[in-house]
């Protein structure tokens, strides 16, 4: 990790937690930036980032862009398993034809390459936002991590998206 730190450079270290430790070890959080208008959506998990917590993601989404008017959603993403598992790609297609016949946001997914020699144009924000929340001295609860995210993105609190259990 980079960083202007005077003439000692800054070391971060990963830090390992206790096992008795009932703090998260891990956090996935879904996002969706709008470069036009430079704005971000943010949907922490309660758990694991299956496929189910990606459907109830992009069905989120697409309320709130069908609340903006916006009739077409663009989706580039990576290669990650919840993002092109089989539920993930049948729930879209059910979708779209749900929109079709009804109306709403139509989603058109795109994977990135697998391999790809450049960044894709949101890796700069996470890597800034990376930047600006970390702490070197000490490991962040959780709770802070998620605090430090919303504002530094400037985006609104909302309830974590949770895996339903059967």
């Amino acid at each position: 990790m980079h960083a202007w730190c005077g003439p000692k450079a800054l070391r971060l270290v990963q830090k390992r937690s206790e096992k008795t430790d009932p703090d998260a070890k891990a956090l996935a959080c879904y996002g969706v930036f709008f470069p036009s208008q430079d704005q971000r959506l943010l949907r922490f998990v309660k758990g694991r980032p299956v496929s189910e917590v990606t459907t109830a993601f992009l069905d989120w989404v697409c309320q709130r862009l069908d609340l903006m008017g916006k009739r077409v959603w663009v989706l580039i993403w990576d290669n990650a398993s919840w993002h092109k598992s089989q539920k993930v790609r049948r729930w879209i297609r059910r979708h779209n034809a749900r929109v079709k016949a009804e109306g709403g946001v139509r989603i058109v997914m795109c994977l990135l390459p697998v391999q790809r020699p450049w960044p894709g144009p949101i890796e700069p924000k996470w890597l800034h936002g990376k930047r600006a929340i970390v702490e070197p001295e000490r490991t962040l609860r959780a709770e802070e991590v998620i605090e430090r995210v919303h504002a530094y993105y400037g985006c609104e609190r909302l309830e974590p998206i949770a895996q339903k259990t059967a």
